[in-house]
């Protein structure tokens, strides 16, 4: 670990996805305890850049670096397994309970044993869940679980790609009050990829907009809202805002 380097960078990435840039000479650096969202239209490389992270994707060119050391030059297992990792899909293996589902990615990496009480408490679940399967749980207890998962091992770096797309609106926003809690709980950096720019606003230290493969966009929540951000970002922010002046009105 270089001394004082950002928990996460990226110096001149390109990725190309069928003769198409996906990420394009894409400079960016993250610092440690920060909450990054990145946003965007579908197809403009939120999640291939956050996948780089833990080499779920490759770089064509430039490099990642995590902690100021390139990643190409660590074990992927072991780059894994320092990072959490929430998707949209959850992923919880239906034959297992709750309990062998967290402690799955330390077992198959010959970690120590992982405490289940204590990581469903950090999500706010009870103990007693550990001997459920995920078909008896709802989409948001399932959601708590994956990312109960994604930080047993210790990890200090949470990845989450549209964890909450396929929630309800109630739930999705207790659990991204819960994630937020954790962030700064517990000192993590956390990126989240999202598409609901009000989200974003309302859970980041700092918003990033993606475009075409190429960062639009880079800043504050306030500064966002400010409109000084670029018009990429002003279309985003230009949603929510039209939807909050619209429930004014109908509320007269």
């Amino acid at each position: 670990m270089a001394e004082g380097a950002p928990a996460l960078s990226y110096e001149g990435v390109r990725r190309v996805h069928g003769g198409q840039a996906a990420i394009d000479d894409v400079n960016l650096s993250i610092a440690a305890g920060s909450f990054v969202a990145l946003v965007g239209a579908s197809g403009s490389g939120k999640s291939t850049l956050l996948r780089m992270a833990n080499r779920l994707e490759t770089p064509d060119a430039g490099r990642v670096l995590r902690d100021g050391v390139d990643i190409a030059a660590l074990d992927p297992v072991g780059l894994r397994r320092a990072t959490g990792y929430s998707f949209q899909n959850v992923g919880l293996f239906p034959h297992m309970d709750v309990a062998e589902n967290i402690a799955l990615p330390a077992r198959l990496a010959g970690g120590s044993r992982v405490d289940v009480a204590a990581a469903l408490e950090r999500v706010d679940l009870p103990a007693t869940y550990a001997s459920r399967r995920p078909a008896q749980l709802s989409g948001g207890e399932q959601a708590r679980v994956g990312i109960a998962r994604a930080l047993a091992g210790g990890a200090r770096l949470l990845l989450m790609d549209e964890p909450f797309g396929a929630l309800d609106p109630v739930t999705r926003d207790r659990l991204g009050r819960t994630v937020r809690d954790l962030h700064d709980r517990i000192g993590l950096t956390t990126i989240l990829v999202t598409h609901d720019m009000a989200e974003a606003l309302l859970l980041a230290d700092r918003v990033v907009v993606m475009a075409v493969g190429r960062i639009a966009g880079d800043a504050t929540p306030r500064e966002m809202l400010a409109g000084e951000a670029g018009e990429a970002a002003a279309a985003l922010v230009a949603v929510p805002k039209a939807q909050a002046d619209r429930l004014r009105a109908i509320g007269g």
